[in-house]
Parts: C-alpha cells; structure tokens; sequence
C-alpha cells in the first residue's frame, strides 16, 4: 500500500472513503511483490496495480464490495489450466490479495492517513495490518515511524500490540516487507489456537498473521571518480530508483554540470567522504577511479562496511595488483571476496553507456540473487528472493520456486488453485 502512498495521501486529505487491495503473499512467477497495492475510491476512481494487469478488473470489484459492506477479505489469484484468459495470472504465478475498506470517521482512518503521510514524503515507516486471526482483530492497524513509538492498534491485548511494534521496526530497519506471525498474547502462536508451536512453547493464544509494510528512503549508490563512465552509472542509478553520489578528489572533474543525473556530486577525497557517511546494507559502493591512491584506502574501508555491493572497475591486471596492495594493507581473503572485480556482468560492454547497463545487471543480480545467465533454456525461477536458486538447488525447476511472501515451497496443482476466504 505506501507504493501508492502520495495517491492516498491525497485521498485522506480529501477524507474520502477508500478501499485498498494489498498483495500479501506470492509464489511463482507472481508479476509484483508482498506490498504492491491496488485501491479504489467510493466515487471509482483507481490508483495502483496488484499483477501488472492480470487481475486488475477482478480486484477492482473486490475493493467496491469491500466499500459497500465493510468486510476484509483475502482472495487468491492462480494460474488456470482450463482458460488461460480467464480472471488469474497466466504467468503461472499465485499472488494472495488483502482487500480492505477504509472509512473515514473509522478509528484505523488516522492510523492509514498518518502512514501515507509520512510515506509520501519519503520518511522511513512502516504500517501493519491483520490478514488471518480472531475476526474481532481484523481491520486493525498500526503505523511505525523510524525511531518512534508505535500508533494505532490491532484491537487485541497490550501484549499483542507490543510484539507486533517489536517485529514492525525489526523489518522496517532491514527495509522489508513481509508477513510475520505471533501470538494473540503476543510471542509465538501457542497451543491454544490455529498455528499452534510445538510443545513445551508458553501459550501465547491464537495465531495471528500480520503484514509488515516497509516504505524507507530510496537507497544508495555512491560512485568514486569523475568520468564518463560515472555520468553514465548516475544516469541508470537514478532510472533504478537509487539516490546517486558522485565523489573525486579533483574539483575540475567533480562538478554538478558533467552529472546533472546525480543527486549531489562531492569534492573530497574518496575513503574521507566514506568515512563521513552513514550507510545501511541496501547501499552500493561503485569505484571507477581504477587509481592505486585512491581505490586502496577506500576499498580497505568498503570491504568492511555491511553495504550490499562493492565493485571496483580496472583491468583483469589491475584487479591482480589491487588484491596484492589490499593484502599488504592488512585485509584477509574472505573480505577481499566481497569486492566485484572487474565490475560488472559480461555483457561485451564497450561505450559507457554498456558499461553502465553491465554494472547495474550486476547490482541487481548480487541484490536478488539472480545468476546472470540468460532465461532463455535456464531452468531458474524468474521471480524470487535471493538465495532461493541455492535453496532449491542448481537443477531446479518453476517447481522448485519459493513463496517470496512466507517461504513456503509451491508445487504444480497448488500453484494453479484459486480460492478466497472471507476473513
């Protein structure tokens, strides 16, 4: 939902009565991930997208039963065999849909408004929501800033809004969102209820499954040294959603006007300006000085920051000779492993502009953790989280794919069901 967060922020300003379709769960080949959203106003105006276009029709009537009866509702979305156009996703996948009305004059209005808000504005929060427990818990939410207290409630006991605070900020420092389950008394589902834990685990009630949405500032991609190639890596770092610094030491290189697609472009030495930075692990770190002076110190740095890439440009000699000064420095093999060098995927890049698409393919593959191969006659999962290849195993099949939303596995005929429930 705060995908579309401007969209509602509009919305809540105007207090109109909305209804929003949220994914909360997917397996397969699903087009869109946990957290993409669809929503509809009482006057049938949309805003948004669950699968790229497969069922957009069927949820938009789902959000206007949603708005005339005021239920919550959680619909599957499968692949059918029998008609390949009709309502489901032909791309094989299942994707599970939270339908929710939001009405003003309701008590979780403020709870939505104050979450759209802050999204909107590019603040880091998080907003939760019941999707399976107690129907008397259902419609409940609750909205976490970074570094604030939690509002709102999930209607339950001060123990279940306590853990469902606790696992909110745990995602939203990590920057995901995902479904989480606890306890109607808070902690882990006991043996009192669906979901239970095994034995021996306190009873903490009921299961309920919560879903965590995390909306943060756009992440990093920091880019050290004033070339053309830089230009060209600002230009595709800003297309991929990424706030791009360009840093170099010489002030007639670094200017604003040789990468007008960077959000700011710093004159400092390269291993100062890292030192000077907070950095999280969705930031990437991308070295095109190929310099000895500058690429030692600053990669000694990198390569012991949790930052997701660190990849460095030179040729495959150039790399040799960076390992040895690296090694002389001090810095052991298994943080030398993290450095991507030479840079990039081998796409026959050439122009800087090629090289730019072939760096970025490699941040996206280190990020998913996709292989690089082509698809065509691979037998990998299309859409997946990383690490699941691993999981599955290198002669995988569509299979073989695990749920993006709750890690389940997900096997032929189960992908191809299509079912609702009311919740």
């Amino acid at each position: 939902m705060l995908d579309i967060a401007a969209e509602l922020h509009r919305w809540c300003e105007d207090r109109r009565d909305f209804a929003v379709a949220t994914v909360v769960a997917v397996s397969g080949s699903a087009p869109r991930p946990p957290g993409a959203a669809l929503a509809v106003d009482a006057d049938g105006e949309a805003v948004g997208s669950v699968s790229g276009g497969c069922v957009e029709g069927a949820v938009y009537e789902l959000c206007q039963e949603a708005l005339a009866s005021g239920q919550s509702e959680v619909q599957r979305f499968g692949y059918s065999d029998e008609d390949a156009f009709a309502v489901g996703l032909t791309c094989g996948g299942v994707i599970d849909v939270l339908v929710t009305p939001v009405r003003a004059g309701t008590g979780a209005y403020p709870v939505y408004a104050a979450a759209v808000a802050a999204a909107a504005e590019g603040a880091a929060v998080a907003f939760t929501r019941v999707v399976e427990g107690p129907e008397e818990l259902l419609g409940g939410a609750m909205y976490v800033p970074a570094g604030g207290e939690a509002s709102g409630t999930l209607g339950g006991s001060p123990a279940l809004d306590a853990s469902a605070a606790a696992q909110t900020r745990a995602l939203l420092d990590a920057g995901r969102t995902a479904t989480v389950e606890t306890g109607t008394e808070g902690g882990p589902p006991g043996s009192g209820g669906p979901g239970a834990a095994g034995e021996g685990d306190p009873l903490c009630g009921p299961a309920v499954t919560l879903l965590v949405e995390s909306s943060a500032p756009p992440p990093r991609m920091l880019v050290f040294g004033a070339i053309d190639f830089a230009g060209a890596l600002a230009r595709v770092g800003a297309f991929l959603g990424y706030r791009v610094t360009v840093c170099d030491a010489r002030p007639v290189f670094a200017t604003a006007a040789r990468f007008p697609d960077a959000d700011e472009v710093v004159v400092e030495w390269p291993h100062r300006y890292l030192d000077s930075q907070e950095l999280d692990a969705r930031t990437v770190v991308c070295v095109l000085t190929h310099d000895a002076k500058f690429d030692v110190p600053l990669l000694e740095r990198a390569l012991r920051l949790p930052v997701a890439y660190v990849g460095a440009m030179g040729s495959r000699r150039t790399h040799l000779a960076r390992l040895e000064k690296l090694r002389e420095a001090g810095m052991g093999e298994a943080e030398l492993a993290r450095l991507h060098s030479p840079i990039g995927l081998d796409l026959g890049a050439r122009t800087p502009e090629e090289t730019a698409l072939s760096i970025a393919a490699e941040i996206v593959a280190v990020r998913h953790g996709g292989t690089g191969v082509p698809l065509t006659g691979a037998h990998t999962p299309i859409h997946r989280e990383r690490g699941t290849l691993a999981e599955a195993g290198p002669e995988a099949g569509p299979e073989a794919e695990v749920d993006a939303g709750t890690g389940t596995g997900t096997g032929g005929e189960a992908a191809r069901a299509r079912e609702s429930r009311t919740v």
